[in-house]
């Protein structure tokens, strides 16, 4: 299937399992490597020899620091959601910043459902000048809004973006 998408020309590839808590891995790492790590790098390699600008992205929630140096060494591009309930955004830049690309950042289960629309633009603000400083950066919500995330909170959001959105 990689194959084959790539040979259509799309210009993305998302894989993903979920593999963190907020707490840390779901599994011990070297578990990870064992049985998830080498067969992840086989379909990047194959996406890659085919169409070898295709971008590759990595979908696991919660905390999955202890594998991102793998996650680079294989070839991922993009690392979504980046739950900062879960993972520093700002550190996570600071380490793998020259590396990857960040998708996510806003407090999903946080800042969203529970501040206000000014600590929502302020978040905003503040995650594009730090996460987004010499680009990578996808700012959304660490993950998908839920039913208990104001409206106000959704128009903040857009609104800081239109605001603070270009660098």
């Amino acid at each position: 299937m990689i194959r084959r998408f790539a040979e259509a020309g799309v210009d993305h590839i998302h894989l993903g399992d979920d593999v963190g808590t907020q707490q840390g891995m779901l599994m011990d790492p070297n578990m990870w490597r064992e049985w998830f790590k080498e067969r992840m790098c086989s379909i990047i390699s194959v996406a890659k020899k085919v169409n070898p600008e295709v971008i590759i992205s990595y979908h696991s929630n919660g905390n999955i620091e202890k594998i991102i140096p793998d996650l680079i060494e294989i070839g991922i591009e993009v690392l979504n959601p980046v739950q900062p309930e879960a993972m520093n955004p700002d550190e996570l830049k600071r380490k793998y910043g020259n590396q990857l690309a960040f998708w996510g950042t806003i407090g999903g289960q946080t800042t969203m459902p529970f501040g206000t629309p000014h600590e929502v633009k302020n978040e905003v603000k503040r995650r594009i000048e730090i996460v987004g400083r010499g680009g990578g950066l996808l700012i959304a919500p660490g993950h998908m809004l839920q039913l208990d995330v104001p409206w106000e909170n959704i128009l903040a959001f857009f609104e800081a973006v239109e605001k603070y959105g270009k660098y």
